[in-house]
């Protein structure tokens, strides 16, 4: 099935139109699409009142309205404590944060947030910098996971081996990748057993295991100036802190920067957050555990235009990866 095809979005966008007073906006107000990824998320211009949002409407069958409402609890906690910058939930003019959608074909969630300008840092910026930044940002949010006293019937989703690339993955099986042949799948399946034995030997503590946010790439990270934003929570749940940093890496993990980057980040986690050096030392096991991770949600995800600006040549260069990953961790 074809998520997010023309014919599906001109109906998702009829029922956000129908759906803007409940968030008392205009019928004058202007919806685009700004981005498909696992959601479809978009903003809405309101001319009367001179008024922006962002509507996140979520893919069906991935996170329960449970799991989006501790979601939103947890945004809300990290801003009521000002541990990060992040964009406000904004409830509706009855109070709900989290809206049904239906047209008698398709039911969706929405949830909406405030609008906040900025960019994703892009490739010639200072990323070294940012990512710096980003690493003591990480850490704030480590420390608050820790200490946050959840609210009853908080449920977020568990990223471990068996869902992330094991017999139960999230995203889907990583041997459906496009372009897999027999040798790459035999490359993955030895690289893959590798990891499993890294992550055993390290453990699922709670000093190492915990809530985060887990999809800090750039494309989740807004900049104004001086300023760095962190948006989209939609994957936060409980995995191994320093896989925030796998993430951030997301579709870039090959390039020649990234030892540059991590050891920003790492300066930038020491600056707020004790780390040591066996959990630095794992950080390039779940560098590869993601990117076999993204091997499989590209394959599953192939509507998207990430998945399609990736397709197979992600593939063929994630085989480059596990073999000198082999080399080095043999």
């Amino acid at each position: 099935m074809t998520m997010y095809d023309d014919a599906f979005l001109g109906r998702l966008h009829a029922m956000l139109q129908q759906a803007l007073p409940a968030w008392s906006l205009s019928p004058e107000a202007d919806l685009s699409l700004l981005t498909i990824s696992e959601n479809a998320t978009y903003r809405v211009r309101d001319p009367a009142n001179d008024r922006s949002l962002i509507l996140r409407v979520h893919r069906p069958e991935y996170h329960s309205t449970e799991e989006i409402a501790s979601e939103l609890a947890w945004i809300s906690a990290l801003r009521e404590s000002g541990v990060a910058s992040t964009p406000a939930p904004i409830a509706g003019k009855d109070g709900a944060f989290l809206y049904r959608l239906h047209d008698g074909v398709d039911t969706r969630y929405v949830a909406a947030f405030e609008f906040v300008e900025g960019r994703a840092p892009a490739p010639e910026d200072d990323l070294v910098a940012w990512f710096r930044r980003l690493g003591a940002i990480n850490a704030k949010l480590h420390i608050h996971a820790r200490a946050w006293q959840k609210p009853a019937g908080f449920t977020r989703k568990i990223w471990n081996f068996q869902t992330m690339i094991g017999a139960t993955p999230y995203w889907g099986p990583w041997n459906a990748g496009l372009g897999l042949d027999a040798a790459g799948k035999a490359l993955l399946t030895r690289t893959v057993a590798k990891i499993a034995e890294y992550l055993g030997r390290f453990g699922m503590g709670a000093e190492r295991f915990g809530l985060v946010h887990a999809d800090l790439r750039l494309a989740n990270l807004l900049v104004n100036d001086d300023e760095l934003h962190v948006i989209d929570f939609d994957d936060c749940g409980f995995t191994w802190y320093v896989y925030d940093f796998a993430a951030a890496v997301s579709f870039i993990e090959h390039e020649p920067i990234i030892p540059a980057l991590l050891d920003a980040w790492i300066a930038g986690y020491r600056s707020v957050l004790p780390l040591s050096e066996a959990e630095a030392a794992m950080i390039p096991v779940f560098v590869m555990l993601r990117r076999i991770m993204l091997v499989a949600w590209i394959a599953s995800h192939a509507e998207t235009p990430t998945a399609q600006e990736m397709g197979v040549p992600y593939t063929l260069d994630s085989l480059v990866l596990a073999d000198r990953f082999l080399t080095k961790y043999a």
